[in-house]
């Protein structure tokens, strides 16, 4: 049995906006055993194109690899734009030492309500993947369960939305605060599948042969990112 821990603990700023959810990097993280490619930071798996994407949108010549400096320029993006990264599980045990969701078990999950009461300026928050099970959004719809809360949708085209309002007891807020949630299409190549059957995608397709997974994922993120 593997206990898979997160390596990392959530990066959040006084003034962080958005915040990226996930569920866990691939084990080698944890045991830090890297890839040549790989960068030792939220999303630094190279074969999780997360980076690839905000890389392209934004033209920002990140490095992949182990170096500090491959790190400090992905904490430099995100500050700047004020994204903060929490991913929802703190840790899970493994029967086979790999990256899928579907093989966790005994998960714990991060409080992420209380990261959000912490942060007040957090309005969105952004899955990386949807409400399948094991997921960033399937986590969370279980663990808001535990403060009375559930997301109201407001949009089901990919990729879906949904909402939910914080309730703050001890404070007398003049407005509700509301916290959207936009559940990405995965960055993992397992995704792939479920984009080539949507029906954007298949359009796109067939007007320009040269289209891929890559650039639907781009088009998608680029409005969040």
């Amino acid at each position: 049995m593997f206990k898979h821990k997160h390596p990392y603990k959530p990066f959040i700023k006084h003034d962080t906006t958005k915040l990226i959810v996930g569920t866990l990097p691939p084990p080698r993280f944890s045991t830090g055993e890297l890839l040549d490619k790989d960068v030792d930071f939220c999303y630094g798996s190279y074969y999780n194109s997360l980076w690839l994407f905000i890389d392209k949108i934004h033209n920002l010549n990140l490095l992949y690899n182990n170096s500090q400096k491959a790190v400090e320029q992905r904490k430099a993006f995100l500050i700047a734009n004020k994204i903060g990264v929490c991913d929802i599980v703190e840790s899970a045990e493994r029967d086979k030492i790999n990256a899928s969701d579907l093989g966790m078990k005994n998960i714990v999950l991060r409080d992420i309500v209380s990261y959000l009461k912490q942060y007040p300026k957090i309005d969105t928050l952004l899955f990386t993947g949807g409400n399948s099970k094991n997921g960033p959004e399937y986590f969370f719809r279980k663990h808001i369960k535990t403060y009375n809360l559930k997301l109201e949708l407001i949009s089901k085209e990919t990729p879906k939305m949904h909402q939910f309002v914080l309730a703050e007891p001890k404070k007398k807020l003049k407005k509700k605060r509301i916290i959207k949630t936009i559940s990405l299409t995965s960055a993992s190549g397992a995704a792939n599948i479920s984009i080539g059957s949507n029906p954007l995608y298949k359009q796109l397709k067939s007007k320009n042969p040269d289209f891929s997974t890559f650039d639907f994922r781009v088009m998608q993120y680029r409005e969040f990112l």
